[in-house]
């Protein structure tokens, strides 16, 4: 790498810590963590997003988690020497600011150290702001050769480029840096910014410079799935790269990248397992309730691509950093592949990005015709809730052509809603429930779309007039993420609307009837135990039922439940469905019933480091199977979540529509294409 590439990497390495100290300054001011300093350090406004504040909160529990844990262990015996905490990359962070007012430096001191442009800046910073340097106490700058910005007697400021250790190692020791006594050592997203010789480097330094040290790392990891792409890709584009991802990709190499390193003991868990484990119930329903929030998928999906890890030398820190192992959070290693779908691209003209979307609905029409509306994704070049109504055509060579077409009239217009249910009442009517506007804005009222042919029975100039299907203020509609399955009572079909989430309750566990024909709702008895509340689960019609599976339950928790609401003489029965070996506990994915089995398409997964491909149940026997999506002829990353999927039966196919999110600060991913998955290895036989 030249100069002058390596000045402009290094640059946009400081970028981020600049976007980094402005979400800081966000969760602060949002209620997430009570931090005074952060907004003195970093001046200006600005809102983050929801999704921002819970990745950064959760980076600050763990983080504050190990910083009080270390301070504890080493601050007992009186006699012993100072504690030290030195911070790598440290930035704008407030640790310093927020450890001193608490009391917890009468015997401990900070040495922070960063770029010299970005130590600079903060050191003036502090100088010019009265009441960071009440906290301080009397302070010097150092001499104009020196890597040392800012001193006091117990906080030091450093200038330093981690990639030349020899020069860091000499600056801390004139900085008063003793190795001898008990150090904790931080590295918050520095060591994949380092070229891999630079992060070995740095972290064998500091296992031979300390005999007595915590060292914990807050990283990046899971590079292969369809997140972890669109994550590198991004880091990529801000030409701020991350390396060492190929070589370490899950918490189990990063342990032992450690222990090779020289550290005698590693623990490291993924950010999911943290916040379920390390933080108590109580603050977890707090932080919920904090602002609205509707990006389950993508918090999810985040917290399992980043980890926090420590690891220890000497016996006095040793028990600090063991992760205990918890019942709370079991790993789960879905059974190896009983077979792959192969999975392509659908040709189709004309389709380019119209279906570039996540939070949709889609439906069968006809065996060769289907619609898709409503959702977030693409329209018209920007980024929107979709108003356009897309429609999906097999032509007589069995090619598949993509077009938008609008309502017409001056009647009811779509209102864009999101995470709502379309059901077929005929090959010309919808029948949409439920969805939202927005995390506070349920969209009010059931829609029914009527579709009218031109003369020629062409799909082409194909019209659709929206009509109210339902009271405005009818509360049963007032969700969203939840099911509509078609279900047979005593010969009549109904509708059967299950689970979800409202502005009010952030998770259902009612249900309703519709009666199709007369569209009304009706009482139907349902007798059995009665299923946790979940939405985001899918429901398939089977043998008159619903079969309902996996969803995200009380808690935020991801379920691995199966349901089935059996038509009875009297009503309907729920029986759980008992499966071997249990699934993995998911949501946001889509199932089918196929030749007596159910198929659970993608999702979204914690409790397992491999990604979700097809699930496959024998409804006779309960025996379960996965089975992995071939995507070698499938441009990469497909994301199976806030998909929808159709099954193509005669074909032995399933189509993938949509599907992506909002990708928690790498911006907003869209499935570019619509993909068929090859189930033909699917013999009725298996």
């Amino acid at each position: 790498m030249g100069p002058q590439s390596r000045e402009r990497r290094t640059g946009a390495v400081q970028s981020t810590n600049d976007s980094s100290a402005l979400s800081k300054r966000s969760l602060a001011a949002r209620g997430y963590v009570q931090d005074p300093y952060v907004g003195l350090l970093v001046p200006g406004a600005g809102r983050r997003a929801p999704l921002i504040h819970r990745g950064y909160y959760v980076r600050a529990r763990a983080v504050r988690h190990y910083v009080h844990a270390f301070l504890e262990q080493t601050l007992v015996p009186h006699a012993a020497p100072r504690a030290q905490i030195l911070s790598l990359g440290a930035g704008f962070d407030s640790l310093y600011f927020r450890l001193k007012t608490a009391g917890r430096l009468a015997r401990a001191a900070v040495w922070e150290v960063d770029f010299p442009d970005v130590a600079r800046r903060k050191a003036e910073r502090i100088r010019e702001t009265p009441e960071l340097c009440a906290l301080t106490g009397p302070f010097q700058s150092g001499k104009p050769a020196s890597a040392l910005y800012f001193e006091s007697v117990d906080y030091r400021i450093l200038g330093l480029d981690l990639r030349q250790l020899q020069r860091v190692d000499e600056a801390l020791g004139a900085a008063g840096l003793d190795p001898a006594s008990p150090t904790l050592l931080l590295a918050e997203a520095v060591l994949t910014y380092l070229e891999p010789e630079s992060a070995a480097a740095l972290i064998a330094w500091a296992a031979r410079r300390f005999p007595n040290a915590l060292f914990v790392v807050y990283e990046q990891m899971r590079p292969q799935d369809a997140f972890g792409q669109f994550m590198l890709q991004h880091f990529r584009q801000l030409n701020s790269p991350l390396h060492g991802l190929d070589r370490f990709p899950d918490v189990e190499a990063q342990r032992r990248r450690f222990l090779q390193a020289g550290w005698t003991a590693c623990g490291a868990v993924d950010m999911n397992e943290f916040y379920r484990c390390f933080l108590p119930a109580e603050e977890r329903r707090r932080v919920e309730n904090i602002e609205p929030f509707d990006e389950f998928e993508e918090w999810h999906l985040k917290c399992a691509h980043y980890f926090i890890l420590a690891a220890s030398r000497g016996d006095t820190l040793s028990h600090t950093l063991v992760f205990p192992p918890s019942e709370a959070f079991p790993r789960v290693n879905p059974a190896l592949p009983s077979g792959v779908f192969p999975a392509s691209v659908v040709t189709s003209e004309g389709l380019g990005p119209n279906l570039k979307r996540y939070g949709h609905a889609s439906v069968l029409l006809s065996p060769d015709v289907i619609l898709s509306a409503g959702g977030f994704g693409e329209q018209e070049g920007r980024h929107c809730r979709v108003s356009q109504f897309h429609l999906f055509s097999r032509d007589c060579d069995s090619e598949w052509k993509g077009s938008q077409i609008r309502s017409c009239g001056t009647g009811v217009q779509w209102d864009g809603r999101l995470y709502h249910t379309m059901t077929r009442l005929s090959e010309s009517q919808v029948l949409v429930l439920g969805g939202r506007l927005s995390p506070v804005r349920p969209a009010l009222g059931a829609l029914q779309l009527q579709f009218c042919k031109s003369e020629d029975d062409s799909t082409e100039d194909l019209k659709v007039t929206i009509t109210k299907a339902g009271r405005n203020d009818d509360s049963i509609l007032s969700c969203w993420r939840h099911s509509a399955t078609e279900v047979s009572y005593q010969n009549q079909e109904y509708l059967f609307v299950y689970g979800g989430r409202s502005v009010v309750e952030p998770v259902l566990s009612d249900w309703h009837f519709l009666h199709v024909e007369t569209m009304t709702w009706v009482q139907i008895p349902v007798e059995g135990e009665v299923p946790e509340a979940r939405h985001s689960h899918s429901a398939s019609t089977w043998q008159g039922g619903a079969l309902i599976a996996g969803g995200l339950g009380a808690s935020e928790e991801p379920l691995n439940s199966v349901f089935f609401l059996r038509p009875i003489s009297c009503g309907f029965l729920w029986e759980s469905v008992d499966i071997q070996p249990p699934i993995t506990p998911r949501y946001s994915h889509t199932a089918h019933v196929l030749n007596g089995k159910l198929l659970l398409v993608g999702g979204v997964w914690i409790h397992s480091s491999s990604f979700p491909g097809v699930t496959v149940i024998n409804l006779t026997t309960g025996l379960s199977s996965e089975y992995q999506i071939d995507t070698a002829y499938v441009p990469w990353p497909l994301m199976l979540h806030n998909h929808t999927s159709i099954l193509l039966p005669e074909e032995q196919q399933l189509l993938v529509l949509g599907g992506g999110g909002n990708c928690f600060s790498f911006g907003t991913y869209f499935n570019p294409h619509t993909v068929t998955l090859d189930l033909s290895s699917l013999s009725v036989g298996q």
